[in-house]
């Protein structure tokens, strides 16, 4: 079973960056497809960004332009690189994977962004 440790949020002003780390602890696959989620207050949990190798991602409308998420299978770390951030991306984000082999998901406890306007 994996497990996913995320890191790297904070509180940030609109307009400014941060990068989001997702450790997977276990081998994971470049098969494998691992992608960032966020839930806000009151909302329900909505895809953010997903990639399976590199160059094979997507994205969210709301994101596209401003995220960018890449992995590194050699460190079993998959990030999310968020510039030009918005109020409206405030919220919690969670790390995902689901094994292409056996279809098992995990899911990270998550890390909290908050971007002051």
């Amino acid at each position: 079973q994996v497990q996913l440790v995320e890191s790297g949020g904070g509180l940030v002003q609109a307009g400014g960056s941060l990068r989001l780390s997702c450790a997977a602890s276990g081998r994971i696959f470049s098969t494998d497809l691992m992608g960032w989620y966020r839930q806000a207050p009151g909302k329900q949990r909505e895809l953010v960004a997903t990639i399976i190798s590199d160059g094979n991602t997507n994205y969210a409308d709301s994101v596209k332009g401003r995220f960018t998420i890449s992995r590194d299978n050699a460190k079993n770390t998959v990030y999310l690189q968020m510039n030009s951030l918005k109020p409206e991306d405030t919220a919690v984000y969670y790390c995902r994977l689901i094994a292409a082999r056996t279809g098992y998901v995990s899911w990270g406890q998550g890390t909290q962004v908050t971007v002051s306007s």
